[in-house]
Parts: structure tokens; sequence; C-alpha cells
């Protein structure tokens, strides 16, 4: 029951509003959910990475973070966020510049095999879940400490904490991809209302992160 709850307890951990956000801003490039899958299948790789560095720190070398770093943790989550969406804008507006200066068949064909390039890429998504873990670590090991009285049970704890927030991010990416077919990806004015949205929530969401854990 122990290991159902912990599984329970990673995949209820990715529908955090920060992880969601994060997702969201990805996944609405995707016009398919099983690309949308992968994306929550490598945030999730990315975050229990990080715990499961984090995790072996302290139960093998015994090494503390204060809280105050943990708070330090939760803000550069912040400015992950704020990037992201920043960043998405800015692809947006390098696409658009793009699209209207290549007139010449040639340079469009270019574009679009650098665009299919990138978004067939999941690095990113990666990287977005290894930053992430940073902010999880702290709730995660006062829960390994309360819980555990062996090195194995801390690492079983993780593993299986981070099957269930790979699983919960899956199936997150998934539902969060469900509205959107290629008709309203490609949609002249739908599309670039999602990327603002997304891209709104990515920074203003980042921002409080911020404000809530420095000021």
């Amino acid at each position: 029951m122990s290991i159902l709850l912990t599984i329970y307890a990673g995949f209820t951990h990715a529908f955090e509003s920060d992880h969601i956000i994060a997702v969201s801003n990805m996944v609405v490039k995707r016009n398919k959910i099983i690309k949308a899958m992968k994306e929550g299948m490598f945030w999730g790789l990315g975050h229990t990475s990080t715990i499961l560095l984090i995790g072996i720190l302290f139960l093998f070398l015994k090494y503390k973070i204060s809280p105050n770093t943990y708070k330090y943790l939760e803000a550069i989550v912040g400015v992950m966020l704020v990037f992201l969406g920043l960043f998405r804008l800015y692809q947006w507006v390098i696409k658009v510049k793009t699209n209207r200066h290549n007139t010449k068949n040639l340079n469009l064909e270019v574009h679009n095999q650098s665009s299919k390039k990138y978004v067939n890429t999941y690095l990113p998504v990666y990287i977005v879940g290894l930053i992430h873990g940073l902010a999880g670590s702290g709730a995660l090991l006062l829960v390994i400490v309360s819980q555990t009285n062996t090195i194995a049970n801390g690492l079983k704890y993780i593993f299986f904490f981070g099957v269930g927030s790979i699983f919960g991010m899956m199936i997150a990416a998934s539902l969060l991809n469900l509205p959107l077919s290629k008709k309203i990806i490609n949609h002249k004015l739908l599309q670039p209302l999602l990327i603002f949205i997304t891209s709104f929530l990515c920074i203003i969401f980042g921002i409080k992160i911020i404000i809530d854990n420095i000021f």
C-alpha cells in the first residue's frame, strides 16, 4: 500500500499549478496527443533526475540544505517560467517575421525543416523538468526523513514518486493537448491567441513565485 501511495503522491504532484502552466506552454505547439505525452514523459524524467540526485546527496552524504536555500530554488523555478513564457513569445515573433520575409520557396523549405527539427526535440522540456525538480526536492526530502529509516527505503520512495510524476505528467500533457487539433494549431488567429495566453500565464505565475520567495 505504501508503494501505491507513493506513486499517487508523485501522480498528484505532476498536477501542481506551476507544472501545468509550464507544460501547457510547450504542448500548445503539438498537434498530436502522442507527442504531448512524450513532452510529459521527458518533463517527468527531468524532474525525477533532479530529485534523485538531491536524494542521493541527502541519503548517502547526509548533505542538508537550509530552508532559505529552498526558497532560492523555488525562485529559480519562477525565473525559468518567466524565461519560458518570453522565449515562446520570441519564437512566435521570429516565425512571423521569417514568414513575411521569406518569399522564395527554397527559403521557406529550409525554415520549415529547421522548425520541424526544433519541434521534434524533447531536450528543452527535459531541462524544464530538471529545474522544476529543484522546487519539489525540499518537500520530498522532508517526507523521506519522516517516513524512511534506511537508504534503500529512501531510494525506493524517490523511485516510485518519480514513476508517479512521470505518469501523471503524461496524462496532464495529454489532457491539455486534447483541444488542440491540427486545424486549431495552424489557425491564423487561434494559434497566436493560445501562445499569448499560455506565455502570459507563465510569466505572471513565474513573477509571483519569485516575489513570494525572494521579497
